[in-house]
């Protein structure tokens, strides 16, 4: 019992693989073009312009609603998520009556949960996420993927365009992963693709609903859906607060009387 909950929590981590702030009103967002911008026809120009349009940050704190289904399982928790932009990602996990059910910890190099429920812990490389994601995967992409931004690896020189009527599809293939992202007329992502037919994995994120935080603009619904082989995982995140550079702390550390999940 205690390694299958452990586990269950640890594929949410990588698929983030993967606080409170203050709280604030919401503002949507009109997502329109850019009627100032001069339009670009040249490929390397496109992507600047892409890339200029990708949220930058120093810290960010969020607290998200969010339902999560592993293979028909479905359960409702908040997580109160906190980054620190290339470093790390601190997620903390409650449950009924706000109770932390958990916490992890994500670095470039390591994957950490502490499971309260069970007076478990795990410590694993961060190359245990490619047993649920492709190889591709990294920290940096998790941290796009939680603040709505492109993953940088997919915005390359190698990548095609289609332009339709208020959007745009970048495509192509990154070492047998395919990818396809999807951007709104003001160039913001709203739909991600990967696929690695050998290995039988797809992963979709759908951004929606995009509001204005600390002067930035974000996705407030993050919907996820992984099929890894046999496992089936969705994710839908829907953010109730959100904020940008503010000072944070990421408290960590493992019980002494907590044991190893095996």
């Amino acid at each position: 019992m205690k390694k299958n909950i452990a586990n269950k929590l640890l594929i949410v981590c990588c698929l983030l693989a993967m606080v409170s702030c203050k709280s604030r009103k919401q503002v949507l967002v009109s997502r329109k073009a850019d009627s100032s911008a001069t339009p670009v026809n040249n490929k390397t120009s496109r992507l600047n312009a892409i890339k200029a349009k990708q949220v930058s940050f120093n810290t960010f704190a969020g607290k998200a609603k969010t339902r999560l289904n592993i293979n028909g399982n479905s359960n409702d928790v908040t997580l109160n998520i906190r980054i620190a932009r290339d470093k790390k990602i601190w997620v903390s996990i409650t449950a009924i009556l706000g109770v932390e059910a958990a916490r992890a910890l994500i670095t470039p190099d390591s994957i950490m949960l502490i499971n309260r429920l069970q007076g478990v812990y795990v410590r694993k490389p961060f190359n245990y996420v490619y047993k649920f994601a492709s190889s591709q995967v990294n920290y940096k992409t998790l941290e796009s993927l939680l603040i709505g931004n492109a993953i940088p690896e997919l915005l390359n020189e190698d990548a095609a365009f289609a332009d339709t009527a208020g959007s745009t599809a970048i495509s192509g293939n990154l070492q047998d992963l395919l990818y396809k992202l999807i951007l709104g007329a003001d160039l913001k992502v709203t739909q991600t693709n990967l696929s690695n037919q050998n290995e039988r994995q797809s992963l979709q994120v759908v951004n929606n609903t995009f509001i204005q935080a600390t002067n930035r603009v974000i996705p407030s619904q993050i919907d996820i859906a992984s099929i890894v082989k046999d496992k089936k995982i969705q994710v839908n995140l829907h953010y109730t607060k959100a904020d940008f550079d503010v000072q944070q702390e990421y408290p960590f550390s493992i019980p002494s009387n907590y044991e190893p999940a095996k």
